[in-house]
């Protein structure tokens, strides 16, 4: 990698640590209007150290006669998502004083948009805190959009292919295309942000607890203002804003900038969001009715709390209502197969994604007829695209290594001394960006606080693995990669 494009990816990791800095006054203003001014010095000194940081590296201006090639994608892609974790982490330990491993875990956890937590006593910690943490999941929900619409698809990852669109192009003739794509985006996100506030104020939240919720729901990162979650709030009107919130954020926002554009059937038409929505509300109604003859709940509470629950995990969010844990062996085993699904491709969720179930499906479906019909020439599409060769390789690749790392790491977790539900459902909630996993200690009940420290760093690693689609990091540990 040539000197010129090591400077290019530093002035772009620059241009993203000023960001962040610029983010901290948001924190510092929340503060100042709550009137908890002792801890302003705290985030004043993590914005200064990291908009020097972000000025070392992008004060010189953009290098000239340098380009990102596509390969260059990949180096700062992961490089970037770990600057910004290495910097944003400091009002944590400086704020909440916990050690820079749970600070750096909290922060992964925050900008993956995973929603696993090592800090207790939310509902009495510092408000610049909680609007840190939860400004961090917005900042990585919108983040991982643009990512996975403009840049994982041209790098053929997992099979992202399937979504390229025009904007997906960085070349020069329709950079403005990709500004006025990012702007969408954006406003969208905002949009549904703001609609959110007010959802949840009218719900009956503060107004400090539902802006949080807010950027924490759209962005499907699952972070609370309280230790029991949504279970704080039992006003069914605030857990089905949540629902609501999770399941737009969970969309392809390419299809909500095609709806304002005039196709107003472009979201319908999806073949991955008819999926998305038809797999949830099947899992409400078979889970719900399950829960009711199983439980002292009415068919309507049921209802509700099987319809937060399965769709918090679904879309990787981790919000809790209760402690589904306790609903028996049925529910543990459910909620695990949960875990893996995911939303749509080119939303804030994690997971394996609906579409690549789908694709799966329409292979195995091919396959089958294949053996009925050996000569016969089967097409093969999904959402009017051809499942060429190469689609298919990457996204076979992608489920191979996405399992292979849930394995590697549930061992490597195991081998810090955890019981083996924590290792299993940890390895799997963190690659799968969900937030909580199972049993005692990391169950929607508990948090990360009292794993090990080596623990908590294999389960950063896993949370950037999963949300940065696993290949686009392991090809830096190639030696292909490295030659010229």
């Amino acid at each position: 990698m040539s000197l010129p494009t090591l400077r290019m990816i530093g002035f772009v990791i620059g241009l993203f640590l000023l960001t962040v800095a610029a983010s901290m006054l948001i924190p510092m203003i929340t503060l100042i209007l709550l009137d908890h001014q002792s801890e302003l010095s705290a985030f004043a000194w993590s914005c200064v150290i990291t908009a020097i940081a972000g000025l070392a590296l992008a004060g010189g201006g953009r290098p000239k006669h340098a380009s990102l090639r596509p390969r260059d994608m990949y180096m700062l892609t992961t490089a970037s998502w770990i600057a910004v974790c290495i910097f944003a982490a400091l009002p944590m330990v400086l704020v909440h004083h916990i050690s820079y491993t749970d600070a750096f875990f909290e922060t992964m956890s925050g900008i993956t948009t995973t929603g696993s937590t090592v800090i207790s006593g939310l509902d009495h910690a510092s408000p610049g805190l909680l609007i840190w943490r939860s400004l961090l999941q917005w900042l990585g929900g919108i983040g991982f959009i643009a990512m996975a619409v403009a840049i994982l698809p041209l790098l053929r990852v997992g099979g992202m292919r399937l979504f390229q669109t025009e904007s997906s192009d960085w070349s020069e003739k329709v950079m403005p295309r990709s500004h006025m794509a990012a702007k969408y985006f954006l406003g969208i996100y905002i949009a549904f942000t703001l609609l959110g506030f007010v959802g949840f104020w009218l719900a009956g939240m503060t107004p400090f607890d539902a802006i949080n919720h807010s950027m924490t729901s759209i962005a499907t990162g699952g972070y609370s203002t309280s230790d029991a979650s949504l279970g704080n709030w039992q006003q069914p009107a605030v857990h089905w804003v949540a629902v609501a919130l999770m399941i737009c954020g969970g969309v392809p926002f390419t299809l909500y900038v095609a709806t304002l554009r005039g196709n107003l059937k472009a979201l319908w038409r999806d073949q991955q969001v008819r999926g998305f929505v038809g797999f949830l509300v099947i899992t409400w109604l078979t889970v719900g009715t399950w829960l009711w003859l199983n439980s002292d709940y009415s068919w309507l509470d049921a209802f509700r709390i099987t319809s937060l629950s399965v769709t918090s995990i679904v879309t990787g969010t981790g919000f809790a209502v209760t402690d589904y844990s306790l609903w028996g062996g049925f529910a543990i085993l459910l909620f695990f197969y949960l875990t893996f699904v995911g939303g749509c491709s080119g939303s804030t969720t994690g997971g394996l994604k609906i579409f690549r179930f789908q694709v799966a499906y329409v292979l195995l479906r091919a396959n089958l007829q294949q053996l009925v019909h050996p000569r016969a020439v089967i097409k093969q599409q999904y959402n009017k695209h051809n499942l060429d060769e190469d689609i298919v390789r990457s996204l076979i690749t992608f489920s191979f290594f996405f399992a292979v790392t849930i394995a590697v790491l549930a061992l490597g977790l195991s081998l810090t001394g955890v019981d083996w539900m924590t290792a299993l459902t940890g390895a799997a909630t963190a690659v799968c960006n969900v937030g909580p996993g199972l049993g005692p200690v990391i169950g929607p009940a508990g948090n990360f606080s009292t794993l090990p420290d080596a623990a908590k760093w294999m389960l950063t690693v896993g949370m950037l693995l999963g949300r940065l689609e696993i290949l686009t990091v392991l090809v830096l540990f190639t030696n292909t990669f490295w030659k010229h």
